[in-house]
C-alpha cells in the first residue's frame, strides 16, 4: 500500500503546528492554560480573545487531524507514531469534557481527539504521564 499520501498528510499537519499564530497558541496551551474544572475551560469563551482564541485554535486543530485519522484520510499508525501532543492537549481537558459538553449541550464536542486518543493501547499510562508533564510544564500562579 502507497503510504505517500499519508506521508504527505502528517508533514503538512506539522507544518500547520509551526505558523507563528499556531506557535503561540501552543505555547499558551502548554504553559499557561492550567483548568481546574470545567467553567475554566468555559470562562475561556467569555474571557479575553486571545486566550479564547489560543484555546478554540488548539483544540480544533487536534479534533480535527484525529478527524482525518478516524476517518481513513491518515493512516493511525502512522500518525500515533509521528505523533504525541495530541495526547497531552486531550489529558489538560478530558476530565472536564462530560460536563462541557453538557453545558455547551454538545455531545460531539472534542469527539474525535478523545476517541483518537482513548484507543492507544497504553491509554492509561499515556494519560498519566501526560498530566505528570502538564504539572511540571504549566506555570500556575499562586494563590493570594
Amino acid at each position: 500500500m502507497d503510504k505517500k499520501h499519508d506521508v504527505m498528510a502528517i508533514l503538512k499537519l506539522y507544518e500547520l503546528r509551526r505558523d507563528p499564530e499556531m506557535r503561540t497558541a501552543r505555547k499558551w496551551y502548554f504553559s499557561e492554560f492550567a483548568p481546574s474544572s470545567a467553567m475554566d475551560v468555559i470562562s475561556l469563551f467569555q474571557a479575553g480573545e486571545r486566550a479564547s482564541a489560543n484555546y478554540r485554535m488548539i483544540t480544533s486543530y487536534w479534533d480535527t487531524a484525529a478527524s482525518l485519522v478516524l476517518n481513513g484520510g491518515i493512516d493511525e499508525k502512522m500518525f500515533i507514531d509521528a505523533n504525541t501532543e495530541h495526547v497531552f492537549i486531550y489529558a489538560k481537558v478530558a476530565d472536564f469534557l462530560p460536563e462541557i459538553r453538557t453545558i455547551f449541550r454538545e455531545p460531539g464536542y472534542l469527539i474525535h481527539l478523545e476517541t483518537l486518543v482513548r484507543r492507544l493501547p497504553d491509554f492509561d499510562s499515556k494519560m498519566a504521564s501526560r498530566r505528570k508533564l502538564n504539572e511540571m510544564w504549566t506555570k500556575v500562579e499562586p494563590s493570594k
